[in-house]
């Protein structure tokens, strides 16, 4: 009787990845087009994200951009707020919930990211590799163009696909500039001539040139050797992770589907075939549609990106063979060993409450943000002043972030303690989206202070609203 450790495939293929042959040339890989209802569900995901990646640049906030991240001139709008320095510590909580989420996430999820959301692959999948097969065809004949000699038909078609491919690299270097100067300028970068703005011409050929490479050349080896995300699979994923899995207990041993020796002359019915003990008779549509050239009846790979073309392929065969759906499927390895069907675990609902509380905190944090951010210092070297009426002056400079688009008028008040508070200069403006400095005297009576340093605070209004209360030192003297 065969045990488990019979029907397991050994693990050789670990030792070399699919895309490299023995001699370490790379072999190319032409992905039978997929098709199906995972693969219709994640044509519109991608169609959905796509289309929010070329709008978003010409959605405008106010007459400011709602998305920039202008890491040149250190300028950062995230839906239609501004950040500055001042606000550094919450963008690096926000990138470290985000690697936190991935990380979470692939634990207990697998890596939905890389099949579903990452951009490499929606281009390469959605946009790229469509263009070629609408050119070239699907597998087989994009095979038979490779192989055959150079003539007229051949060169039409690699000719087109690679000025197509670079022309929507431009488009695509485009947009991912003007996430980061703004579509104004991208605007005033390809209307005028390279000399007038040298440098950005410079970084929209090299993001074109990028991008091109990318898509038309490394293609699929972006994911299998340049990404560290699929390196960290194996430090990440265990045994209750859900992935694409192919169902071993299921579908081994597999085999071909062969003819009944006494099955009638005609067409063929099911029941006139011998199939397999297992489910898997063997057919390859899993690896022909692979776009890394996985077999992923091996087991879960670094370079499976869960991208659903091998359950589609599967599922197809599977009714064609009157048999249950979800030999390939969502599963983790313990659902498949124990034959159970995939539910929320107490693991799995717990992660994703961490990550919920993670995304709402940083979502709290941005929302109570406030548009003015200022910092009081007492001007360095000085100390107290003894004024002829007797009060105690401290001389303080104020740094004030405005965060907001438009300018504003402040005032200052003293409060909780008698005294009075001036102004240096007529008014105190902050800039819209800059920092700027001022200036400004405090006097308080000696009878109201303590020994040496007494805390006072001081209220930041623009109009009607307060924007912030401070709490600073006033130096007095010792008794």
């Amino acid at each position: 009787m065969e045990t488990l450790e019979d029907i397991i495939d050994t693990e050789e293929y670990r030792d070399s990845i699919a895309t490299v042959d023995e001699t370490g040339k790379r072999i190319w890989v032409h992905a039978k087009k997929p098709k199906g209802q995972f693969t219709t569900w994640r044509s519109w995901v991608a169609y959905l994200l796509l289309g929010g990646f070329f709008i978003m640049p010409f959605i405008w906030v106010e007459g400011h951009p709602f998305l920039l991240l202008n890491l040149f001139e250190r300028k950062f709008i995230l839906f239609g707020n501004v950040f500055m320095p001042q606000d550094f510590h919450l963008l690096a909580l926000t990138l470290i919930t985000f690697f936190v989420f991935i990380i979470l996430f692939t634990v207990v999820y697998g890596r939905i990211w890389c099949g579903w959301i990452c951009p490499q692959t929606l281009f390469m999948e959605s946009v790229f590799r469509r263009i070629e097969y609408l050119i070239e065809g699907d597998a087989n004949k994009q095979r038979k163009l490779n192989a055959q000699p150079w003539n007229q038909e051949k060169l039409f078609k690699k000719t087109l696909k690679q000025v197509v491919f670079f022309l929507i690299a431009i488009l695509v270097a485009h947009t991912a500039m003007a996430y980061l100067v703004g579509i104004d300028q991208v605007q005033a970068i390809v209307s005028k001539p390279p000399t007038h703005n040298l440098s950005g011409f410079m970084g929209l050929m090299f993001f074109t040139g990028l991008f091109y490479f990318v898509f038309s050349y490394l293609r699929e080896q972006a994911c299998i050797a340049v990404c560290p995300y699929g390196r960290l699979q194996g430090v990440l994923l265990g045994k209750d992770s859900i992935v694409v899995a192919y169902d071993f207990i299921r579908g081994e041993p597999r085999g071909k589907i062969k003819r009944k020796k006494n099955s009638p002359e005609g067409p063929l019915k099911l029941h006139h075939l011998e199939t397999p003990k297992g489910d898997c008779i063997d057919c390859k549509l899993c690896v022909q549609v692979c776009p890394t050239g996985i077999d992923i009846r091996n087991g879960t790979q670094l370079e499976c990106v869960n991208c659903t073309a091998c359950m589609d392929a599967c599922d197809q065969v599977m009714d064609k063979i009157e048999k249950p759906k979800g030999l390939i499927r969502y599963a983790s390895y313990n659902n498949i060993v124990n034959k159970t069907k995939l539910a929320f675990t107490p693991r799995i609902i717990a992660y994703s409450i961490v990550l919920i509380a993670l995304l709402s905190f940083d979502v709290y944090l941005l929302r109570s943000r406030a548009d003015i951010e200022a910092t009081v210092l007492r001007v360095p070297g000085s100390l107290f002043t003894e004024m002829p009426n007797g009060d105690i002056r401290n001389q303080y400079s104020i740094q004030i972030a405005n965060k907001s688009f438009e300018e504003k008028s402040l005032s200052l008040k003293l409060i909780g303690i008698e005294g009075k508070l001036q102004i240096a200069g007529q008014e105190l403006l902050a800039p819209e989206n800059a920092t700027s400095n001022g200036s400004f005297l405090v006097d308080i009576p000696p009878d109201a202070l303590k020994p040496l340093k007494t805390p006072i605070k001081i209220e930041i209004w623009s109009g009607d609203e307060l924007m912030e209360t401070i709490t600073t030192n006033f130096l007095g003297p010792a008794n």
